[in-house]
């Protein structure tokens, strides 16, 4: 009778680490803590904050009523896969892909920090590989076509087309506009190689007092994605998560105001991280 007691207190104390699990970022960083040796990795940073702010001073510092703030340095995740893909010749690659779980883009060069833009809403949109193959058919063309014309290009028959069609327009990819189809997105960018262009070292970090981002988009969603655009040949055949070291660099204007700017301590250039603007996990 013993048995009962037990298996409610199991219930109880699974319970309790679930809602800590979802509710406490700091509970969660102690136990990924503790599973991963209390270090993770991260792209090495070839720029420090003070040759940022040395650099960029006549940007930063307009005159001397304006002052330096403490940098600090925060880290977002990224999932670092490593893919195998066939080529137009059939000839098969490998190599890898970096991928944001808080903006869900892929990075196409790390020197440049250059990134696709419009994979987000299709993650969002829960797209398959039917809707990509309209968007990189259309990517192909410069974003629109005429229906009949991407009918032809897809060699498919008229009810097929037409479902296909609606359900890619009803999640908010694709516009039919008349005769016309088109993107459903500001300035796409999918046309991209699988692979990413990337020359930096990982670098393992401790846990302690690491600013860590909380992640967007799971390794799952991102994968199922990913396996959805680059088509039947495409293969992750191994992931794991890495960060990019960010520095956040504060001016104290004369006003009393201060002004916040982000900065890629890989390349040392200023980075937009308006889409990027979480809690993070201490």
């Amino acid at each position: 009778m013993r048995i009962l007691p037990t298996f409610f207190t199991a219930i109880l104390i699974g319970a309790a680490f679930l809602v800590l699990w979802n509710q406490n970022p700091q509970f969660r960083e102690i136990i990924q803590s503790y599973v991963e040796n209390g270090e993770f990795l991260t792209l090495e940073a070839r720029y420090s904050a003070e040759q940022i702010m040395k650099t960029h001073q006549e940007e930063l510092i307009p005159s001397p009523q304006y002052t330096y703030q403490d940098p600090t340095l925060k880290f977002y995740p990224y999932l670092l896969m490593e893919v195998k893909y066939t080529e137009a010749n059939r000839k098969t690659r490998e190599g890898i892909i970096l991928w944001g779980m808080v903006d869900g883009e892929m990075v196409i060069d790390t020197e440049t920090w250059e990134k696709t833009h419009g994979f987000e809403d299709t993650i969002n949109a829960r797209a398959n590989r039917t809707d990509f193959i309209f968007i990189n058919t259309l990517s192909k063309y410069r974003g629109s076509l005429t229906l009949p014309r991407l009918q032809r290009e897809l060699g498919w028959e008229d009810k097929e087309f037409k479902e296909a069609i609606e359900r890619a327009r009803q999640k908010y990819l694709i516009i039919v506009n008349g005769n016309e189809v088109g993107l459903h997105f500001q300035n796409p960018n999918f046309n991209v190689p699988p692979h990413t262009k990337i020359n930096q070292w990982l670098v393992t970090k401790p846990y302690h007092h690491a600013q860590r981002m909380d992640k967007r988009y799971s390794k799952r969603q991102i994968e199922r994605t990913v396996k959805a655009a680059f088509g039947h040949d495409f293969t992750v055949r191994h992931s794991k998560e890495v960060f990019l070291p960010v520095y956040s660099i504060e001016v104290l204007n004369p006003d009393g105001s201060t002004l916040t700017t982000f900065w890629n301590a890989l390349n040392g250039k200023r980075v937009d991280t308006t889409p990027l603007t979480l809690s993070p996990s201490v």
